[in-house]
């Protein structure tokens, strides 16, 4: 009987797991469904930071024939996913919620907030002020008598993955509370190792940023403020006991 029981709660889960799914899914779908019909106005306005900077009689290319179509769609699902993200973690959040302690709910939910807030604050940085700067430079150190016309696909994976190395960096200070609340680290430890977190900072951004100095003073900088303000958090979540011999090191 335990093991009937067992096969029934484990087939339970699966049917559970199966319709939270779904469910994301077909969110996913209306928001792609909703966005299809401005797919082109979407990517016209993501190409805009290059179109300013771009030398008058420059514009950007399609080198391959489907490319037209299939940018603009792919543009539509990447901002469908962006946008359904909430929806989609909630669905997670309802499958797993049910398995959790109080204290480990009421922890989960400001991080799981703390962290889409932050990812989209770093997509937003990232458009609104690094890829300006990065396209600037770009066309500033163009070499004379080379057109620079950039193909649509090449130019929508380059501003994909600006996207999302600012949206995953700006996710430190929660990476840094995850690692106090496991007992992986003490907020003193993190104190202690401000300085090679620096470096290891300005490192990574000389690694995921275009080659200029200006984009990787725009990511370290930013990164060295959220290493602080995850201190700050981790010290304010960390529990009672860790927090006490904290305070004991200052």
């Amino acid at each position: 009987m335990a093991g009937a029981d067992g096969e029934g709660h484990l087939f339970d889960h699966l049917l559970e797991l199966r319709s939270r799914i779904l469910r994301g899914i077909v969110g996913l779908g209306v928001v792609l469904a909703a966005l299809l019909p401005f797919a082109n106005k979407l990517y016209a306005r993501l190409s805009q930071p290059l179109v300013d900077k771009l030398p008058e009689g420059a514009h950007l290319i399609a080198v391959e024939v489907a490319s037209p179509f299939f940018a603009p769609l792919k543009l539509a699902f990447f901002a469908a996913l962006v946008l359904s993200m909430p929806w989609l973690l909630y669905q997670a959040w309802a499958f797993v919620a049910p398995g959790l302690y109080r204290r480990e709910k009421n922890l989960a939910l400001p991080l799981l907030a703390s962290s889409l807030l932050l990812f989209y604050a770093g997509c937003a940085f990232a458009f609104f002020v690094v890829l300006p700067s990065v396209f600037g430079f770009l066309t500033m150190v163009t070499p004379e008598g080379v057109a620079m016309m950039t193909d649509i696909n090449a130019y929508l994976d380059f501003v994909l993955v600006i996207f999302l190395a600012f949206g995953l960096s700006f996710e430190l200070p929660v990476a840094l509370v995850i690692l106090v609340l496991m007992g992986w680290v003490t907020p003193a430890q993190l104190r202690e190792a401000r300085g090679y977190a620096i470096v290891g900072i300005f490192i990574l951004a000389a690694i995921i940023t275009p080659p200029d100095v200006i984009s990787q003073l725009m990511l370290a900088i930013p990164m060295c403020l959220l290493y602080e303000a995850g201190i700050v958090a981790s010290r304010m979540l960390s529990p009672r006991g860790a927090a006490a011999g904290d305070a004991g090191t200052d």
